[in-house]
């Protein structure tokens, strides 16, 4: 079968605990960048890139910042929306105030105020945790919708009470705005997150990552081994943070185009949430499965049927696909907790022994 593994010898403690210990895993993953990068733009369409891929991308590293938090940090966090809310209005002030600015640079700066405003509402964690702590930064998320919907300096006092995503250009093509190609936009978001994600996976493989673990299983026994709580906690918020504001600058600037402050309420931050706990917590790929979920399955619900002579409308689309998300919620937290992370790595170990019973 494919993922053979025999013949694939462990010479050292470095290969044994390599990225990729199979070198099948590797080769998968070569083959999703090659889709990502060549096939999907060679033979999507803008519909494809609008509703599914770009989606796809930034939903998950949404998700990916609050797993950090939660599935790894083990702090919990329903203001998910409203951090990545700071990022958008921050991306958006820098590139207004600074129009000369670089839109790497404005989004990158933007993931700072996110993060500030993720370690200023994280400080409740040093001394609260569990469902207090969710309270905390759900009173985050009402704070911060509010601030977005009165200050009307955060959306250059427009009438509307919107922000408009300007046209920025990067190395002469136009990247945000109503002119900028849709490829473009998908490379740009495509680039960013492989980016993150690399960075996300090489920092919870590493000593702060194992730090966070420590502290997420008990964080009474990591403060006895020497574990500084409080700067393991505040930098979970920071790292999950600045991420997540990242995410939020990507929403508005290279998918939606504009922006509301009710954009970013609270069913937002359920949303990513739902994303992270159907993918399973505790994971970088269970973001992206579970991401290709949720945002795919409203895109079936609302083709699928049509296609066989069966149109249903918009508002029937919505409820199925909110009742169907709460029963995949249910199922998954009775029979698999950890997620479709967890049934691709149950899958992945029978490829491995296959023929052989396990």
């Amino acid at each position: 079968m494919f993922y053979r593994i025999a013949g694939q010898y462990k010479t050292s403690y470095g290969a044994d605990y390599a990225l990729f210990p199979i070198k099948q895993d590797a080769w998968l993953l070569a083959l999703i960048l090659v889709f990502a990068f060549v096939v999907f733009p060679l033979t999507a369409s803008d519909f494809m890139f609008r509703a599914l891929l770009i989606p796809v991308l930034i939903y998950a590293l949404a998700a990916l910042g609050l797993n950090i938090l939660t599935g790894y940090a083990g702090q919990l966090s329903l203001g998910t929306g409203a951090f990545m809310g700071v990022g958008a209005y921050a991306c958006y002030k820098l590139i207004t105030i600074f129009p000369e600015m670089n839109i790497i640079g404005a989004i990158v700066l933007s993931g700072f105020f996110s993060a500030a405003a993720g370690v200023a509402f994280g400080l409740p964690s040093l001394r609260i945790k569990g469902f207090y702590l969710a309270i905390a930064t759900l009173a985050a998320q009402f704070f911060l919708l509010w601030l977005f919907q009165k200050w009307a300096w955060l959306y250059n006092y427009n009438a509307s009470g919107a922000i408009q995503v300007p046209n920025t250009q990067l190395f002469g093509v136009t990247i945000t705005g109503a002119q900028a190609p849709v490829l473009a936009q998908y490379f740009f978001v495509l680039i960013t997150v492989c980016i993150l994600t690399a960075f996300a996976i090489n920092i919870t493989r590493g000593r702060i990552g194992r730090t966070w673990k420590a502290v997420r299983d008990m964080d009474i026994a990591a403060e006895l081994v020497g574990i500084n709580l409080m700067k393991a906690k505040l930098s979970a918020f920071f790292v999950s943070s600045y991420i997540v504001g990242i995410a939020g600058a990507l929403f508005v600037f290279l998918w939606r185009g504009a922006a509301e402050a009710d954009l970013f309420d609270i069913q937002l931050s359920f949303r990513v949430l739902f994303i992270a706990i159907i993918g399973g917590l505790g994971s970088i790929l269970g973001n992206y499965l579970g991401a290709l979920l949720i945002v795919a399955l409203p895109v079936i619900i609302g083709t699928v049927p049509a296609a066989v002579g069966l149109p249903i409308s918009s508002a029937m689309v919505e409820h199925l696909n909110t009742m169907i998300i709460g029963a995949l919620i249910i199922g998954f937290l009775i029979l698999e907790p950890h997620g479709l992370a967890r049934l691709w790595a149950l899958m992945r170990e029978k490829l491995i022994i296959w023929p052989f019973p396990h």
